[in-house]
């Protein structure tokens, strides 16, 4: 309840800094405040993926199944955050170029990386009365982490692309001046720790239906 209590201050206080506080870029104007949700949205699908890829490592090697209870919790989340990162970035697109959507690298690698966690649910789908599923489950998910560096980090940079430069680039320099890397910074704990509280909540279901499962059973 106290984490619950601090994210949602937190959250309060990256909002006004976000939509009051923070001058507006000087060439993206007003537009340039859906960074400040767009970059926090896009770290924690990245990091409910790599918590689900490595719980889902851990399942493989111990059997245990808290592992893939937070494989299951965490990879859902991912998959919300994605579809917020894709929706805020379409957002930007449409100001930006003056459409949603122009498959340009990131926007592509996006799609895939999203189709391959359809195809996860579908597959927890048919095989969630499998004795052996929870293992399935956790190689395909290891599949998925493998696979979605390459998708996220690599595919977008081989080729050109509209994407305006990452806020930390290639070169390790952080794009921004001092007010917006602080608000930038503030807005990415406010959602790491929102996704830390989701997952905790999400652990606990998951546990409450293993166990009325096992009762019945």
């Amino acid at each position: 309840m106290l984490l619950i209590i601090i994210d949602a201050l937190l959250m309060v206080v990256s909002l006004y800094l976000i939509y009051i506080w923070v001058p507006p870029a000087a060439i993206l104007g007003e537009t340039s405040r859906i960074v400040y949700l767009h970059v926090p949205l896009a770290w924690v699908a990245t990091l409910s993926f790599i918590v689900s890829g490595l719980a889902s490592i851990q399942y493989i090697r111990r059997n245990a199944i808290v592992y893939i209870h937070y494989a299951r919790s965490s990879v859902h989340i991912g998959f919300f955050f994605s579809i917020l990162t894709v929706i805020t970035g379409s957002l930007w697109a449409k100001v930006m170029w003056g459409s949603y959507w122009n498959w340009d690298p990131r926007e592509t690698s996006i799609t895939l990386l999203l189709l391959i966690y359809i195809a996860y649910f579908s597959l927890h789908q048919i095989v969630a009365t499998n004795p052996k599923g929870a293992m399935l489950e956790s190689v395909y998910l290891v599949m998925a982490f493998v696979a979605s560096p390459f998708l996220i980090f690599i595919v977008p940079r081989l080729y050109p692309s509209l994407h305006p430069e990452p806020v930390i680039n290639t070169q390790g320099a952080i794009l921004l001046d001092t007010e917006m890397r602080l608000v930038l910074v503030v807005s990415v704990v406010a959602f790491t720790l929102f996704y830390v509280s989701v997952l905790k909540l999400l652990l606990k279901v998951y546990k409450l239906e293993y166990l009325i499962t096992e009762d019945v059973s």
